[in-house]
């Protein structure tokens, strides 16, 4: 094992004892080449049974051909089970029936009246901390510094820094004062280089915002 910190190219950031890669946590930007998908640098996913295709596994309805995306920030820690549910995992709903015919053929699918028109991006910030076997949504809006709670299903827009549990996923609270959190995005650690971001992880990982602030580069 080694005392380093891993490049955020390295796909498996963990050694085990005997040095050979944690296969079951990925550095997900290194780790996946879908085109639909965007992550920030140390982002990772973990799963008990690692895929083949990460990409696939947390986000299945996001096809190369999917007009929406999938945006991940930095830092996020996404547990085993987690799924996002991407806008191209919609059917119409507006009229008599939800049945998608044009996938299965019968004329050209461009323009066909039982596809739903072109869905809205899915967009995660930095630090979220999404729970085991939570669910996102198609369009949702997670703030940074979010924590989701274990199967929780969320839709919506959440406001950063907070804690939210449940299906539907509803506000448990603010993890700091209003105050407090206005703060810490406009700290946004996150984007500090990783030498000083390491330099001060005890004023990170603690709770006064004044030491943080007053290390800022």
């Amino acid at each position: 094992m080694t005392d380093e910190f891993p490049d955020p190219t390295e796909p498996f950031p963990v050694r085990q004892a005997d040095g050979t890669p944690y296969l079951g946590s990925v550095f997900l930007a290194p780790a996946t080449s879908h085109p639909r998908l965007r992550v920030g640098a140390y982002t990772y996913a973990s799963a008990f049974d690692p895929p083949p295709d990460w990409a696939a596994h947390l986000a299945p309805y996001l096809f190369d051909f999917s007009p929406e995306r999938l945006v991940i920030g930095k830092f996020c820690q996404i547990a085993d089970g987690v799924k996002f549910i991407t806008s191209s995992a919609n059917h119409r709903y507006d009229g008599i029936s939800t049945y998608p015919f044009a996938i299965f053929g019968g004329g050209e699918r461009q323009g066909r009246a039982s596809l739903p028109g072109a869905g809205p991006d899915t967009v995660i910030g930095n630090d979220v901390w999404i729970g085991q076997g939570a669910k996102v949504l198609p369009g949702t809006r997670i703030g940074n510094g979010v924590i989701i709670g274990a199967g929780a299903v969320v839709t919506g827009e959440v406001r950063a820094y907070s804690i939210v549990a449940g299906n539907p996923a509803k506000a448990v609270r603010r993890r700091f004062p209003d105050a407090v959190c206005d703060r810490l995005q406009q700290i946004a650690w996150w984007d500090w280089p990783i030498d000083v971001i390491l330099t001060h992880e005890d004023k990170i990982m603690g709770c006064d915002v004044d030491a943080l602030a007053a290390v800022a580069p």
